[in-house]
């Protein structure tokens, strides 16, 4: 049976028998002698609140089984990392979780009209993520499944992102997923809400990690035209103005025929290009350092939508082989609310038969939407582990699914 699938449980079979997988019963290190399971009905109004703590946001949502958001809040703390040099600062990160949760979920529950003793279930991000982070919001759901005896969902933080787009669009399995952001970049085919199959993924860093080193070489957070918002976004805004000629930086990997990304050369790169040009010597955001910026931000983002279309190219085509009914690409993450990216994405798609769809903005980065939606598509899937929580850890580092990559390079595809 494929990797990433656990199976409902039938009370006549063994518990060797209850999963067919491991990512969730090896990843989460479940104690099985502390095993609670409750019977699982099919309701057609159930409810599920979705937690997430994974990173830098607080996020919870309310969503029913047909894939309506009954209420959603979110605590962005993007503000606060900003002004320490974009990135993110674990123990900042997860000091205002703490602070915040409580809040969030309650505003939650307001929007919703429900109370808690109205949630059939609570999904709940427990890896991957920062350790800290995910602490956070695994130990305040535990606590609400200790006071209130609800069925829990452990949710795998970029399957969440992987499924999203089904909540909005009529998607049928398989499908092949690009998950692009701060911490994460993988290709994979989606063969069912707990069936995954990696084609391709980072080596190094995040397309996200380093669209904010970048912003933070160039010193965008004092740009004049950037407001307060991400340093990925914060490029986008600058490139806008800027030759994406202007610079020469390397195509990396462009020889190698797999799927596998790498992102850490293109800040040697570009760091060498701007003290070729003693960037760093230039103070005020004069019309020289405006035009240096505007230049460096657009090279930099080209390259990179080149080295991303590429890998999606050869996925493409390997897809049309492994699975000849797979026809759609999502993009999903915090990278994939980048319109020049998606453009880029959206010809490659429609130049080898494909459709391609974006879950919108709000939905690509993290928030509680996402998870309430992950612990909706196990349940209904009869999928769900549900369990006694207090046996489940947080898991910051996750493979997701069964690692195809391999075979992806073995078929040593062209594009």
């Amino acid at each position: 049976m494929p990797a990433y699938r656990v199976a409902f449980v039938n009370i006549s079979k063994t518990l060797s028998n209850y999963f067919s997988c491991k990512p969730y019963s090896a990843a989460c290190q479940v104690n099985f002698s502390r095993l609670s399971w409750l019977p699982l009905q099919r309701h057609y109004t159930t409810t599920v609140m979705g937690i997430e703590t994974s990173c830098d946001d607080t996020g919870v949502a309310i969503v029913d089984d047909r894939g309506t958001l009954l209420g959603d809040a979110l605590q962005s703390q993007s503000s606060i990392h900003k002004t320490l040099g974009w990135g993110i600062h674990p123990v900042t990160a997860a000091q205002l979780h703490q602070e915040h949760i409580h809040q969030v979920v309650q505003v939650a529950l307001k929007k919703s009209n429900l109370t808690i003793q109205d949630i059939h279930a609570i999904a709940t991000t427990v890896g991957p993520g920062l350790a800290f982070s995910l602490n956070v919001g695994l130990n305040y759901s535990k606590n609400l499944l200790q006071q209130y005896n609800k069925k829990f969902v452990a949710v795998h933080h970029m399957a969440a992102h992987a499924l999203t787009a089904r909540m909005l669009t009529p998607i049928e399995f398989p499908y092949l997923v690009l998950l692009a952001s701060g911490g994460h970049c993988i290709l994979a085919l989606v063969n069912g809400p707990c069936e995954f199959y990696r084609l391709g993924y980072t080596l190094d860093d995040a397309p996200g990690e380093v669209f904010d080193k970048i912003a933070r070489m160039l010193e965008l957070h004092n740009h004049p035209d950037v407001g307060n918002v991400a340093g990925g976004r914060a490029i986008e805004i600058v490139a806008k103005n800027g030759n994406q000629k202007a610079f020469k930086l390397p195509h990396i990997m462009s020889s190698v025929r797999n799927c596998h990304f790498s992102f850490a050369g293109f800040k040697s790169a570009v760091n060498t290009h701007l003290k070729k040009v003693s960037y760093f010597s230039l103070n005020n955001w004069d019309q020289q350092k405006m035009m240096l910026a505007a230049d460096m931000a657009a090279t930099f983002q080209y390259y990179l939508t080149w080295h991303i279309a590429k890998r999606v190219r050869r996925a493409l085509v390997f897809c049309k082989t492994f699975k000849p009914e797979c026809r759609t690409l999502v993009i999903s993450g915090g990278v994939a609310c980048n319109d020049y990216i998606k453009e880029e994405l959206d010809k490659c798609a429609t130049a080898f038969g494909f459709h391609l769809v974006c879950p919108p903005p709000h939905l690509c980065t993290d928030n509680g939407i996402m998870i309430a939606w992950a612990g909706v598509e196990h349940l209904k899937s009869n999928t769900a582990t549900i369990m006694n929580p207090q046996s489940v850890i947080y898991q910051p580092k996750w493979p997701l699914g069964v690692d195809l990559s391999d075979e992806v390079s073995r078929s040593n595809i062209k594009v």
